[in-house]
């Protein structure tokens, strides 16, 4: 593993840790207005979901002048609020509740998050893996050369 190599898995893990941080946090926000029926925007609150994309590098081989190019990572490209309705729920009495009771909830589905979340979860893991994984090797071969 050149040393290009070693900090382009860093750079490559590295951006999938920030992607997935901020995947947990908006995750933990949708779970915390799970039941907020009333938003600044108006109306109930609205599920967030984040939409990756991958980063490509440019990078120069010796035998060709252009640029090849290949994955170097991931990036948050946007959050977006979904576009599925709201839940109906039966409350008769309920502030926000309509002529026969109903009320609008957010769309959220906290049992949805929660396995949203423990995936986000294992994806920082695996990224940190290898990470420490990448650590290891390198200051394993700097111990042979040492030698």
């Amino acid at each position: 593993m050149g040393i290009d190599s070693m900090f382009s898995v860093f750079d490559i893990s590295g951006s999938g840790l920030s992607a997935e941080r901020v995947r947990m946090n908006v995750i933990a926000n949708n779970i915390a207005n799970a039941n907020a029926t009333e938003t600044p925007e108006g109306g109930p609150y609205r599920r967030e979901q984040v939409e990756f994309s991958s980063l490509l590098n440019k990078t120069m081989k010796n035998s060709d002048i252009k640029g090849v190019e290949r994955l170097g990572g991931v990036k948050v490209q946007q959050i977006v609020k979904s576009k599925e309705p709201f839940n109906k729920v039966y409350i008769p009495g309920h502030p926000k509740a309509d002529a026969k009771g109903f009320v609008n909830m957010p769309n959220v589905s906290v049992m949805t998050e929660m396995v949203d979340m423990v995936t986000a979860s294992r994806a920082y893991e695996a990224n940190l893996a290898v990470i420490n994984s990448s650590k290891d090797m390198s200051n394993k071969a700097l111990s042979i050369i040492g030698k």
